[in-house]
């Protein structure tokens, strides 16, 4: 199968001030598969938040190659979604208005926004019910939880209908019960849309219940130093044998990463 996305051999140097560099990335090759849901585990520092940004075009790699949807990457794509850890909600926006921000900045859509206003509204609402923010379109932002900000932001990176979701830890910042329950949003979106998702995330019961892969990286330089398929089915037990024996090989494979 032809891989949807493709790092190959990747280096990445970080300048610094005077003569300082640092190695983000060291011959970090990845392939991941149109429609799979992939996550990317491993030490603090290891470069799993700068693969992002070499896959979604906002950072150059100093060496190696980053294609995407068959294009080599040479500058930020319109195909990619993206949410973070903090959802970054303009404040003077509504949540529907908040959505919509690409729509007003991606082409095609820029082009006929303005004229098309009220059916793209209607596809953000409809939008934000599917993730349980139905009656809150005309909220503002101070008016919603950490959880429906983070689930407003879900919305506004799927509303453009990217092929390709990139998410740096989005749920790291929410309680365990509100995190729980995107998971399980996130993971019905994904199999609705049948997006592409490369997750970043400390949490490996996190990459288990939502991923097909599982791809640990190495601490910095990264480099991805073993894979693992997540062959459970959905919708999946954190509480099952096979489940829990899964986190715990990632878990003491990313603690020997950490010795080494």
């Amino acid at each position: 199968m032809t891989a949807f996305v493709e790092i190959s051999d990747v280096s990445l140097m970080y300048p610094g001030a005077g003569a300082s560099e640092t190695l983000a990335l060291d011959h970090a090759s990845l392939s991941i598969g149109k429609g799979e849901f992939v996550a990317v585990v491993g030490p603090s520092g290891c470069g799993k938040s700068t693969l992002l940004k070499l896959v979604s075009g906002l950072h150059a790699p100093t060496k190696g190659s980053v294609i995407v949807a068959g294009h080599e990457v040479a500058g930020p794509i319109k195909i990619v979604g993206m949410a973070f850890q903090n959802p970054i909600m303009l404040p003077w926006r509504t949540t529907v208005d908040n959505v919509l921000l690409p729509l007003e900045i991606v082409e095609p859509h820029a082009s006929r926004f303005r004229t098309n206003r009220k059916a793209y509204a209607q596809k953000a609402k409809a939008l934000l019910a599917a993730v349980g923010l139905n009656g809150f379109a005309d909220s503002y932002p101070w008016q919603l939880s950490g959880g429906m900000q983070q689930r407003a932001s879900l919305c506004r990176a799927l509303i453009h209908e990217p092929d390709l979701l990139l998410l740096d830890e989005p749920f790291g910042a929410l309680d365990a019960f509100t995190r729980e329950e995107l998971w399980t949003v996130l993971r019905d979106l994904w199999k609705a849309q049948h997006f592409t998702v490369i997750l970043v995330t400390h949490d490996l019961t996190e990459a288990v219940f939502l991923a097909d892969h599982v791809h640990v990286c190495s601490k910095r330089p990264g480099r991805v130093i073993s894979s693992r398929n997540v062959d459970l089915p959905h919708p999946r037990d954190k509480y099952s044998v096979e489940f829990v024996s899964l986190v715990r090989d990632l878990h003491n494979g990313i603690a020997e990463v950490r010795a080494a």
